[in-house]
Order: C-alpha cells, then structure tokens, then sequence
C-alpha cells in the first residue's frame, strides 16, 4: 500500500516558475521582478499534519463524524490556509507585472520661494548696479504627470506568464484541499482502528479474568495443578499490558486527529462513525487515468506552469526588440498661483535595444532552463499519476480479500476459544488450549482491523489518485452523507 506519509506529496510544491532577471531583480525592459513560486519554500508534510485551531473549549465530550471532520480540516488545516495565502501572493505578482502596462498618472503642486548668491555661482563684477544678491523670488507650479507603456512584447509576454501562474496557484490551492481530505480520511481511520483495538483489548481482559478466577478456584479445590493458575494469571497480565498500550495509542491518534482539523487543544470527543466495509467497484485503469488527467488539481497546476514558463521564455527573447512609450504632463505654472499660464510637456520614446552585454542571452537561457525543467516534471507527474491508479487498484483488491479473510478467521477462532474453554472446565485437557486459542482471536482480531483500515485507505488513496477526494471519500467510505 502507498505510504500515507507520502500523503502530502506535492500539494503546494506545484507553483509558478519564474522568468528572467537582472542583477537588481527587475526585467530588463521594466521594474517589476519575476514572478515566484510562493508555494515553494512550504514544507508540506508538516504543514498538512497542523491547524489553526478555532473555537472554545466545550465541557464534556463532543460527537465528531466523518463529514464534520472534513468540513473542519477545510476551515483550518494549516497546510490549506497557507496555500490559500500563496494563491494571493501569485495575484499580487500578476498585479505587479500589469502594472508596467497600465497608465502611470500622478499630480505634483509646488511652490517655491529662492534668494540667490552671485558671488557664490562664480558672478562677480565691479560693475556699478550690479546686484550680488538675487532675490527673493518665487515660482508655483501644479501638473498632472502621465506615463504610459503603448507597445513592449517582453512586458506583455510577462503579464500572460503571470496570469497563467496565477491559474496554477488556484489550481494548487485545490489540489491542497483534496490532500487535506486525504490526510483528514486517514487520521479518522487511524482513531477508529484504535479504538476497535481498544474494545478488542478489553474484551480479550474480560475473558482473560473470567479463566483465571475460574483457574484459581480450581486450584483451590485441588482440580488443577498450581501451573495452570500461573499460566491463566500470566495471560491475564499480558492483556491488561496490551490495553494499556491500545488506549495510550488511541489516545494519541485522537490528539493526531485533533491537530488536523483544527479542534482546540483539550476538547474531548467522540467519534459517531464507524469504520464501514462494503465492497466497491472501482473504474478501469485506462477510465481511471482519463479522469486523473481531465481533473487531478496538481497535474493540471503542472501543466498551467509550463504555460507560463512558455510566456516567460518568449518574453525573454522579446527583449530583442523595439518598445514604445509616452508620456506627458499638463499643469500650470507662473510666480504665483494668481499669475499662472497653462504648460505641457508630450513625448513619445521609441526605445531600441542595441548591446545589452549578453544580459538578454542569458535571460533566454534561464527561461529555457525552467521550462524545460517545468516539462520534465509534468511527464514525471503522469507516471507518478499512474502509479498512484495502480497502487491503489492493487491494494483495494488485496485488501478487499483481506477482510473476508479476517471476518472468517475471526469466527473460527472465537469457536476455537469457545471449545477449548469447555475442554478446560470439563477437566479434558489443561488451560494451554485456551491460552493458545485466546492467542489466535486477538491475531485474527488485529488482522480484521489492520484489513479493514487498508480497505478503507486504499479506497481514500484511489479517490485521491483520480482527483475525486472530497467528492468521492463520502462516497467510497459511505461515511458523512
């Protein structure tokens, strides 16, 4: 079976690549940087496996179903909510890349009064009348400023980039949601698997201390040797130790379970669900590859990111070429405000790009080098997509027979339990039958539970392998409806 650590896999390492950059992090032909993956520096395993919790402590202990537990971790996993905040900084980005073709217009009022020395600008004369002192005097002056960018391909090229990373961001954000589904599915699970060993340990302590009183007074009569009260007692301890570790266990999934989805720290709880089994019939492989494809959130981020490192590299090259710009001003300007004339200032530049010291070429190369690399991801992404399909396929049919398997074992050996206790009280044979046959239920036990947490994950992994998880986990598990 896939390794639920794996859970977190790619969730938010899928994000936009970059385009080229000059040495002081602005494209070469405008102001604003390349875009950045913001999902990239997030570490996700650890992140999925976190929350921020919401809500007061609640006295007593609260019921908590399957369907609750997901709509909770999608409030407040940790993992999603800074995928959300990553899908915000791509807007900005896309927001700062269109900034270069959107007018700049600003307004400006100064007024200004001056005195100037002659004698200190080198104007000096012996002339009569000749002032040295100028002033004081004053100037006023109010415009509204314009600049706008009409025709650059580089900077166009890069505004399409960053939109379509910006697709890619959203995409993540739901492919994050259907990780969390993913890891909320397997953490419910995991608390109903200990607490059926839980119920299976206590059970196995009941009955243990049913044979050892039983035992004891047999000894006490003189029926039985001393051996087979020791050995009657000697079981019961090794139940009890086994209790004690399953609920210690139990204990700490729920608190697992509780970091996911955001409960607050202390709130005890229950679980209203139980782990169900019904056989499922999955989609054929070929069926099942086709809908990964069409709809798996992470593949599709992966392929919008090639887009866009498609936008980067043409950008890139486009900075070959000629751009255009205006810019203007209109205002007034005199001594004082009272005595002002209307002035303007228009311009148009054509800029030609001449020799930018290889700058360019090397900007080409680096936008070549991360769609290439873009690329080879998305082919590694199907395999990998295919893989998870095939995984999945072959672990719920293996643990599909697992359970029939489990459930018949489980029922012959409580009737070998049940024999080889009457044996004992008819004084037949000693109590080693009983604790060899109390062996075999708590292995056929552990094997019913470890079957059925398998069955029920691999039915959660295939869902999250053709993209279906938070419609299809419900479904599949016949949990939440």
């Amino acid at each position: 079976m896939a390794a639920i650590g794996l859970f977190c896999g790619s969730a938010l390492a899928q994000g936009g690549l970059g385009g080229p950059r000059n040495d002081s992090g602005s494209p070469p032909n405008g102001p604003s940087p390349s875009p950045i993956n913001p999902a990239a520096a997030i570490s996700t395993q650890d992140f999925f496996n976190g929350s921020v919790a919401h809500g007061e402590v609640r006295p007593g202990s609260i019921p908590l179903s399957f369907k609750d537990a997901i709509s909770m971790a999608l409030r407040n996993n940790l993992g999603l909510l800074l995928q959300s905040d990553a899908s915000l900084a791509a807007r900005s980005q896309k927001w700062k890349e269109l900034s270069d073709l959107l007018p700049n217009v600003r307004a400006a009022i100064s007024e200004n009064v001056s005195q100037v020395n002659l004698a200190a600008i080198g104007l000096r004369s012996n002339l009569p009348g000749f002032p040295t002192v100028v002033g004081p005097f004053g100037s006023f002056d109010a415009r509204f400023f314009l600049k706008q960018t009409l025709f650059d391909l580089n900077v166009i090229n890069r505004v399409r980039g960053a939109s379509e990373n910006e697709k890619a961001a959203h995409l993540d954000y739901k492919n994050a949601r259907e990780t969390v589904v993913l890891a909320t599915g397997n953490a419910y699970l995991q608390v109903l698997a200990g607490a059926a060993r839980v119920d299976v340990a206590q059970a196995q302590v009941t009955t243990a201390q049913a044979l050892y009183s039983k035992a004891a007074d047999q000894q006490n009569a003189g029926v039985i040797p001393a051996i087979d009260s020791l050995r009657a007692r000697v079981q019961l301890q090794t139940r009890q130790q086994q209790l004690i570790v399953a609920r210690n266990d139990f204990a700490k999934q729920k608190l697992s379970l509780a970091r996911i989805i955001g409960l607050p720290v202390g709130q005890e709880f229950t679980l209203a669900d139980k782990a169900p089994y019904s056989a499922l019939t999955p989609m054929g492989l070929e069926e099942s590859l086709q809908r990964a494809y069409a709809y798996r959130s992470d593949y599709l981020a992966a392929v919008q990111q090639v887009r866009a490192a498609e936008r980067f590299r043409r950008a890139a090259t486009y900075q070959h070429l000629p751009s255009l710009s205006f810019s203007g001003d209109y205002g007034a300007s005199g001594v004082t405000p009272g005595d002002s004339h209307g002035v303007m200032d228009v311009a148009g530049t054509l800029n030609i790009p001449i020799f930018a010291g290889g700058k360019t070429h090397s900007d080409v190369l680096q936008a070549e080098a991360t769609l290439r690399q873009s690329r080879q991801q998305v082919d590694n992404l199907r395999g990998q997509i295919e893989f998870e399909i095939r995984s999945a396929l072959l672990d719920l049919t293996a643990a599909d027979q697992q359970v029939q398997v489990a459930q018949s074992s489980v029922a012959l050996a409580n009737q070998t339990l049940e024999q080889a206790r009457d044996r004992f009280l008819a004084g037949v044979t000693d109590n080693l039958e009983v604790v060899q046959a109390q062996e075999s239920v708590a292995g056929a036990n552990e094997s019913y539970i470890s079957s059925l947490y398998a069955h029920n994950l691999a039915k959660i992994e295939l869902a999250r392998a053709i993209g279906y998880a938070e419609e299809g986990v419900k479904q599949y598990l016949g949990m939440g409806k």
